[in-house]
């Protein structure tokens, strides 16, 4: 496995793309309201990165629920590797945004999966 070159950031997707965004990955399962793919300037769209549909349901941006999420999706991600791949391979490249439409920029997937990735990272990183 090749050295990672790039960190993950947070944009929400309603938010003006940056110059040093890197890759711009849209990692919510569904599109955000009102985005048009010109203004949203993905590089990729990843659904399958996101919780599934029935766990977003649950969750409902309740932000009582945050730490049983967290959880529940850690477990799907645990459970879906392979979907963190081309994250993983983008990140080999360069900085990656992971985008999302939530309006919570502190309790939504996004966050969650940043987390996980780093931590994944960091348990594979030999120091």
């Amino acid at each position: 496995m090749s050295k990672l070159t790039g960190q993950f950031k947070l944009r929400r997707a309603y938010d003006s793309p940056s110059p040093d965004d890197g890759q711009r990955i849209l990692v919510d399962r569904f599109w955000p309201r009102g985005i048009s793919k010109e203004r949203a300037q993905l590089d990729l769209w990843l659904r399958d990165a996101a919780p599934s549909a029935e766990l977003c349901r649950w969750f409902g941006h309740d932000v009582e629920r945050w730490p049983e999420f967290r959880e529940r999706y850690r477990a799907e991600l645990d459970a879906n590797q392979e979907a963190l791949e081309p994250l993983l391979e983008a990140a080999r490249q360069g900085d990656v945004t992971l985008v999302f439409g939530a309006r919570d920029t502190a309790h939504n997937q996004a966050v969650v999966l940043k987390e996980y990735l780093e931590e994944r990272l960091a348990d594979a990183d030999p120091r």
